[in-house]
């Protein structure tokens, strides 16, 4: 925990002879700042954050309701105590105070001990909280590198001389999320390619998705079929589920031999089909609902030629659902769009210019899902 000598304390007053007093009390125990006013409080913030802000109200343009309410709508400063010192005493001028985020809040004439015993009380409950903050995003950091090492690390590697191009991206909302992808060489001739959504955010979602990827491996390599592989999938998360969680699930079987593609869909949307000489197209409809709520999924499956330039374009709703600045939804309208000048491009070109696309289109907006793309472009060696 932060050594509360290190804290830094902001002193905003337009009174000199106030700031004076509490310079006096406090030097020597942490760093010191002095404004005086309620701007160039502010500024003096905006460059460098502190651990406490004391704060005058009655102050000439902005007074300290002003500057505490822009703190608490700002990110970076939303949680740094605020102690207001004011001479207004009326209880509405305090009720106002603890309103706009104060802290805490003394009146003028103030007792030097009462102020040093409370500024040292609210300086130790935000080292405290700071060092419960430190160790939770060390532990998400952590959890952040597991699950990259679950994803497939070289597509390259496992497509190696099948004719297949695939690339993939994820672009969490937060440091770990709940989507996945699964690209798996099953046999000499057969390529699986999944892509998943979980239900939730955060790490419930992420080791949801740990297990959906450590069963999915499992049975790809024993199953041949992708209805039987989601059906499967679905039983063995249901038996042992007590949140309810559940994942969506797109699962592409390439039969290289026989230049075919078999698709099955636990619950997710339809994938995207790019075929030279085409307009994209969505295309494979989901049969079945998400995996994992419910014993018994009844999951189809629909097989279609392979040929050669046949691209497959997988992605989770964090594509078609993201917002822009306005609310608006990106839509699978506007994603066919952003696809159509994609014909006879690399899959990992497409994967970048629908990512780019959603891009534009979201700037300015937080983004609330996790995004993922995966491509699969069919492009045989011609012999």
């Amino acid at each position: 925990m932060k050594d509360l000598s290190e804290s830094r304390i902001l002193i905003v007053d337009d009174a000199k002879a106030n700031v004076d007093i509490l310079v006096e009390a406090l030097k020597g125990e942490y760093k010191l700042g002095v404004a005086l006013d309620g701007a160039s409080a502010l500024r003096q913030i905006e460059k460098n954050v502190p651990d406490l802000v004391l704060l005058d109200i009655v102050m000439p343009d902005l007074d300290g309701y002003e500057v505490c309410r822009r703190l608490r709508a700002d990110e970076r400063t939303r949680d740094v105590p605020v102690i207001f010192l004011s001479s207004l005493e009326d209880v509405r001028n305090k009720a106002q105070g603890f309103e706009v985020g104060g802290n805490d809040y003394l009146t003028k004439p103030f007792e030097v001990l009462e102020i040093k015993a409370r500024v040292r009380s609210l300086l130790r409950a935000k080292a405290y909280a700071d060092a419960v903050r430190e160790a939770m995003a060390r532990d998400l950091r952590i959890a952040q590198e597991i699950q990259m090492g679950i994803r497939p690390a070289n597509l390259g590697g496992v497509t190696r001389g099948t004719g297949l191009d695939v690339h993939a991206a994820i672009v969490p909302a937060r440091e770990v999320g709940g989507d996945l992808y699964e690209v798996l060489r099953a046999a000499e001739d057969r390529v699986v390619v999944a892509l998943g959504d979980v239900s939730g955010k955060g790490i419930p979602a992420a080791l949801f998705m740990a297990v959906t990827v450590t069963i999915l491996r499992t049975l790809a390599r024993q199953i041949a079929e992708p209805d039987e592989i989601l059906r499967r999938l679905n039983d063995e998360l249901a038996e042992q589920n007590p949140r309810g969680m559940f994942v969506t699930l797109q699962c592409l079987v390439f039969d290289l031999k026989h230049q075919r593609v078999s698709c099955a869909s636990a619950g997710h949307h339809q994938l995207v089909v790019l075929s030279t000489g085409q307009m994209p197209q969505l295309a494979f409809h989901s049969s079945g609902r998400p995996a994992g709520l419910l014993p018994v999924n009844s999951v189809t499956c629909e097989t279609r030629a392979l040929t050669p330039g046949d691209t497959f374009v997988l992605f989770s709703d964090g594509v078609s659902e993201a917002m822009n600045v306005e609310d608006d939804f990106y839509g699978e309208e506007r994603l066919l769009a952003a696809l159509a000048t994609s014909s006879g491009a690399t899959a990992a070109e497409t994967v970048t210019r629908l990512l780019d696309d959603v891009r534009l289109f979201t700037a300015g907006a937080k983004q609330s899902d996790d995004i993922t793309v995966l491509a699969a472009r069919y492009a045989p060696l011609r012999a």
